[in-house]
C-alpha cells in the first residue's frame, strides 16, 4: 500500500487537492479533519463547550464516528447520520481546532485513520498526517499559501454554501486557528522534516493540483529507483 500524507494550516485547500490528486492516481481520499469536525459538531449539539477538555473526555464515550466511500465520495457519519454538510461551518471549524488540541480526542480517532492506511493506498490530509499518523508515508507534503489568499479561498467557499461572514471574519478566525493548531501540545501543526513544502499562492486550482500531482509522482518514482 502507499500512504501520501498532506498538511497544512486551515484554508490551503488541502481537502480540494487532496481528493483531486487521489481521483488522478486512484487512491482512496481520507480528509481526517472530517473526524474532528464530526467531534466538535458533536460537543456543539450536546451543548458542550469544544474547549471544556473535561467535558469532552466524559463525552467521547458517546461518540460514534466513521468514514464510508460512496461513489468514490467520502461520507462523514456521527452516530449513525451522515453530517457531510452540517461540519462544514465556520462554527464547526472552531470547534474541530479545540477538540483536536485534547489528547484523548486524538488517540480517539488515531487508530481509525491508521486502519484506513493499512487496507487502502490512501491521500491523507490534516495537520499531523506526516508527522504523527503516518509518520512512514511515501510522500509527505506540506500545503500552505499566504493567509489573505487562504482566507479569500474560505470566504468564496462559504459565500457558494450560502454562508454570509464578511472576509475580514474569515481572514481574522483563520488567523485564530493557525496559532491554536501550531501551539497546542497535543501533535502541533508543523511540517514532518521530510515533507516537501508546497506554496500556492498566486496558483490557480488547477496549477496546484498539477504541482501536487508532479510532487506525487517525482517522490514515488524516486523511491522506485531506491528500491531497484
Amino acid at each position: 500500500m502507499i500512504a501520501i500524507a498532506i498538511d497544512g494550516p486551515a484554508g490551503a485547500g488541502k481537502s480540494t487537492m487532496a481528493r483531486a490528486a487521489a481521483a488522478a492516481l486512484g487512491f482512496i481520499y481520507v480528509d481526517t479533519g472530517a473526524l474532528y469536525r464530526a467531534v466538535g459538531l458533536h460537543m456543539l449539539e450536546k451543548g458542550i463547550v469544544p474547549r471544556d477538555a473535561d467535558a469532552v473526555k466524559q463525552e467521547l464515550g458517546n461518540v460514534q464516528v466513521s468514514l464510508e466511500f460512496q461513489q468514490g465520495e467520502q461520507h462523514v457519519f456521527l452516530c449513525g447520520k451522515d453530517v457531510s454538510q452540517e461540519i462544514r461551518t465556520p462554527e464547526v471549524s472552531m470547534a474541530a481546532s479545540a477538540v483536536s488540541a485534547i489528547p484523548e480526542v486524538r488517540a480517539f480517532l488515531f487508530d481509525l485513520q491508521k486502519n484506513m492506511a493499512k487496507t487502502h493506498s490512501v491521500i491523507m490530509d490534516g495537520r499531523d498526517i506526516g508527522t504523527v499518523v503516518l509518520p512512514q508515508a511515501q510522500v509527505k507534503i506540506f500545503l500552505t499559501a499566504s493567509d489573505e489568499e487562504r482566507a479569500n479561498r474560505r470566504y468564496r467557499e462559504l459565500l457558494e454554501k450560502g454562508k454570509a461572514p464578511s472576509y475580514e471574519e474569515v481572514l481574522s478566525d483563520l488567523r485564530k486557528r493557525d496559532y491554536d493548531d501550531s501551539h497546542r501540545a497535543a501533535a502541533p501543526l508543523k511540517p514532518a522534516e521530510d515533507a516537501v513544502l508546497v506554496d500556492t499562492t498566486g496558483m490557480s486550482l488547477e496549477e496546484s493540483i498539477e504541482k501536487i500531482l508532479a510532487v506525487i509522482r517525482q517522490k514515488l518514482s524516486d523511491k522506485t529507483k531506491e528500491i531497484n
